[in-house]
């Protein structure tokens, strides 16, 4: 899924060992996402509870981060890596970020607005900030093998996911969501436009692993409101072709019909799956729907961000 923010220092730099990473500037990324984060964090209890069980979940090798008493001695002792032994509790505090990638998200109506592919970072990141400060695990979901880290937690993991949302994916469309362990959560961010089906079919296949989540809708306000007037060229951003309407305002009451059908759509599917949907407009400052989208995880009943 995320046509991202491109840096050149990322394309051509070596990779960094970790004490030169920890000890380099903050990606630009990262500092709006952890200024956003700030606001919200303050108002925001932890989302810690006993989850769905203590039985063993699965092996996995040490991340920096984890806590020295997960370490499993026995089984570290018969390979070269360290290994920690998962909990079914611990795999269910792991939130998967998506971030859509497509090239609809490359749009930003007026000069002032912030790329929809930007917005969607700056939420993804945030949010992996707020769950950091409380002590759980994140991880980016993506159709790009490239971009995925294991879910992990600290200074270190939310670097590693600043620098992937800002490399643009080798691979588009939606993740298989196989790495995603049962009981775990998800957020998928991103204009969901594609066909419903599409999107059916990420959203059912997680939530057939027992998968909680929640869609965050985002959207340019002209994406919303179609203000056009007159003669307009409609830029296809995915391959579609353009389009040249003599008066825009003749298909205005069309358009807002099939995007409201295709809303109501979404809603429904994220019903059937006990999941939350979210609309964010990026006009709007984040930190409402940021503040919104981590009580819907823990399963607040927050108003809607629409």
């Amino acid at each position: 899924m995320a046509r991202s923010l491109r840096t050149s220092a990322h394309e051509t730099a070596p990779p960094l060992t970790r004490g030169e990473t920890l000890a380099a500037p903050l990606p630009p990324l990262l500092v709006e996402a952890e200024r956003v984060a700030a606001t919200v964090a303050q108002g925001l209890h932890g989302r810690r509870r006993a989850g769905v069980g203590e039985t063993f979940w699965q092996y996995r090798r040490y991340e920096p981060g984890d806590r020295p008493q997960s370490i499993d001695w026995r089984r570290s002792a018969r390979a070269d890596p360290v290994f920690v032994r998962e909990l079914e509790w611990e795999a269910a505090q792991t939130v998967w970020i998506a971030v859509d990638g497509s090239g609809s998200m490359d749009y930003a109506s007026a000069r002032g607005l912030p790329r929809k592919a930007d917005r969607a970072a700056v939420l993804a990141l945030a949010l992996a900030v707020v769950l950091d400060r409380g002590g759980e695990r994140f991880a980016l979901l993506d159709a790009d093998p490239g971009r995925m880290q294991p879910p992990g937690g600290g200074r270190l993991a939310l670097r590693r996911m600043a620098d992937a949302l800002e490399r643009p994916p080798s691979v588009t469309g939606p993740p298989s969501g196989v790495a995603v362990a049962r009981h775990a959560h998800a957020v998928v961010i991103g204009d969901l436009l594609a066909p419903l089906e599409d999107t059916a079919a990420l959203v059912r296949r997680l939530a057939g692993r027992g998968v909680r989540g929640v869609l965050v809708q985002v959207l340019d306000p002209a994406e919303e409101a179609f203000p056009f007037r007159g003669r307009l060229r409609l830029e296809g951003l995915e391959a579609e072709g353009d389009m040249l309407v003599d008066r825009a305002e003749d298909i205005r009451d069309a358009y807002v019909a099939r995007l409201r059908n295709h809303r109501a759509g979404l809603e429904a599917l994220a019903r059937s799956a006990d999941w939350r949907l979210l609309v964010h407009h990026t006009d709007q400052p984040p930190t409402p729907t940021l503040m919104t989208l981590y009580q819907a995880l823990a399963g607040g009943r927050a108003p809607r961000a629409w």
